[in-house]
């Protein structure tokens, strides 16, 4: 059974950085982790995501530069390291995973808040 749980999310000033943590459990070597967020009033959102033992990453345009995905094979965690914050970051953010070749995400977090104050 694939469990994860995220931590890390705070409250930041603008130009700040926060780094966000997913530990995950029951995953395939072939596993894709992503990280999504959702902010008040809005749809979630698409941020980042990595192959879980591979090294192919992609982001949102939105945060290009700015923030990194990265995990730690050995702890079996996955991290998000967010860098100049803008106030439009403040959102929930949620880790994922879903089994390699699936379509749509099977399992998440239960998020962890980011608020990022002007």
């Amino acid at each position: 059974q694939v469990q994860l749980v995220e931590s890390g999310g705070g409250l930041v000033q603008a130009g700040g950085s926060l780094r966000l943590s997913c530990a995950a459990s029951g995953l395939t070597f072939s596993s894709v982790m992503g990280w999504f967020r959702q902010a008040p009033g809005k749809e979630r959102e698409f941020v980042a995501r990595t192959i879980w033992g591979g090294s192919s990453t992609s982001y949102a345009d939105s945060v290009k530069g700015r923030f990194t995905i990265s995990r730690d094979n050995g702890k079996n965690t996955v991290f998000l390291q967010m860098n100049s914050l803008k106030p439009e970051d403040t959102a929930v953010y949620y880790c994922a995973a879903k089994r390699s070749g699936s379509s749509g995400y099977a399992y998440w977090g239960p998020g962890t808040q980011v608020t990022v104050s002007s």
